[in-house]
């Protein structure tokens, strides 16, 4: 005689979402291309997550420069040198 269990891998949370009809035919579109249910809605999260922390990452890089006195004098310096040759054409 032998006892055996089984295990079974329980997600960390659920949630239940109301979706718009926009977000209604994306899911359905991500569904089409093969995914599950599931597997569309964490891949649609995870996507997002990513998209918002580049763009802030380019927001604080965007001040950075900006606030970089040298790289903003060297800017104009381009510029201005620019500006003169293109008065000669």
């Amino acid at each position: 005689m032998t006892k055996g269990d089984t295990v079974i891998a329980v997600p960390d949370r659920a949630i239940s979402v109301r979706l718009d009809p926009d977000a209604d035919a994306a899911l359905d579109q991500l569904i089409a291309s093969g995914l599950t249910q599931s597997q569309a809605m964490r891949l649609a999260l995870v996507e997002a997550a990513r998209r918002r922390a580049g763009d802030s990452s380019l927001a604080a890089e965007a001040a950075r420069l900006a606030a970089d006195d040298p790289d903003r004098r060297e800017i104009a310096d381009v510029r201005v040198f620019m500006d003169g040759l293109r008065a000669a054409w």
